[in-house]
């Protein structure tokens, strides 16, 4: 593994595109025992299954399980040609030990461990030299740095932005003319802080959580225009919305990690209704939806287990006919003028 110091053959210049990525991607805080505890060898052969089943994008970080998803995705791949799969994880925090405590508020089943935010040029380097290892390789195809905006931070958002602008993101465009890493962007849930950044810092790609979907379009317009533009390449995660859409017969329960409103549920339903009407399935809409957006380079689905891996391949190379994008319109239900497969 390369010094993390070490001087490197300069990467090209920023506002490029990351290397191509598989369509459907890999969401690894699942295998990070998100909410649930996931036994090593199903979460091993869940990461194997992907890859064998095409799935050739593996995204995590340090805060899925406090390292317990790197380490699983990089055993799990430890066999497999580095070559003929992708990788991004994340930076901004940094794993601590929790004096045998559980981080419950995390939402990760895992004992002794907590992570901790850092922005700092330090504290981006060591999450990423520990980020290495765990992966068990020596550079990484995209970068991200977790989480930064007011929808985390709330009143501390100006200092983490300004600390974000002026340590984490250029110690990580370094780390980038090292080799160490492909491609950096920021990855987040709001679409505030993106329209922050851009114009400050040029990025090569975005991973955006739950705003652009076949759910809700509103809250990502701006964003989705200012990256084509721009030629940021955006990787939509959570297309699902945390669950609303991802039931075979009905809205989920959550909504934005939270539990759904009934105003919510009631507009969900309405996505049922027109897909059971015109012969689709609604989690094929709603994994297919995104990547008709010419900026989407990939979408990230968390998966759990085998079956998951399989019903979200399924989904992907399902049939939505024309007639459920048309009716879906009609019923304004998509923002008019989005792209749809």
């Amino acid at each position: 593994m390369p010094s993390l110091h070490a001087s490197q053959t300069p990467a090209p210049p920023p506002g490029r595109r990351p290397r191509p990525l598989s369509r459907l991607a890999f969401g690894g805080a699942p295998v990070g025992n998100l909410y649930a505890e996931v036994d090593e060898v199903a979460a091993r052969r869940t990461i194997l299954h992907a890859w064998t089943g095409g799935i050739r994008h593996f995204d995590t970080a340090p805060y899925y399980g406090f390292g317990l998803s790197e380490t699983r995705i990089g055993d799990a791949l430890a066999g497999v040609p580095r070559d003929s799969y992708t990788l991004s994880t994340k930076v901004g925090r940094v794993i601590e030990d929790a004096a045998g405590g559980r981080g419950e508020a995390d939402g990760f089943a895992v004992d002794g461990l907590a992570a901790r935010f850092d922005y700092s040029r330090d504290g981006v380097r060591r999450a990423l030299e520990a980020s290495l290892r765990r992966l068990r390789t020596d550079r990484i195809d995209i970068l991200f740095l977790h989480d930064i905006g007011a929808l985390t931070h709330g009143e501390r958002h100006p200092l983490v932005l300004a600390q974000a602008l002026d340590e984490a993101l250029p110690e990580m465009e370094r780390m980038r003319e090292e080799g160490l890493v492909g491609a950096i962007g920021i990855g987040v849930n709001e679409e505030a802080v993106c329209l922050e950044v851009m114009p400050r810092f040029p990025l090569d790609a975005i991973m955006l959580a739950g705003r652009y979907t076949l759910f809700e379009q509103e809250d990502s317009k701006a964003v989705m225009a200012q990256a084509q533009a721009d030629g940021v390449s955006v990787l939509v995660a959570g297309p699902y919305n945390s669950g609303l859409l991802s039931g075979a017969d009905g809205p989920g329960a959550t909504y934005n990690y939270a539990p759904a409103t009934p105003g919510v549920l009631a507009r969900a339903q309405r996505f049922y209704d027109i897909c059971a009407r015109t012969g689709a399935e609604v989690g094929a809409a709603a994994l297919q939806f995104p990547l008709a957006h010419p900026a989407v380079a990939s979408v990230v689905c968390g998966l759990r287990s085998i079956e998951e891996v399989d019903a979200a391949l399924l989904r992907q190379r399902a049939e939505v006919p024309s007639a459920t994008w048309k009716a879906l319109r009609d019923e304004g239900l998509l923002t008019p003028g989005v792209p749809t497969p």
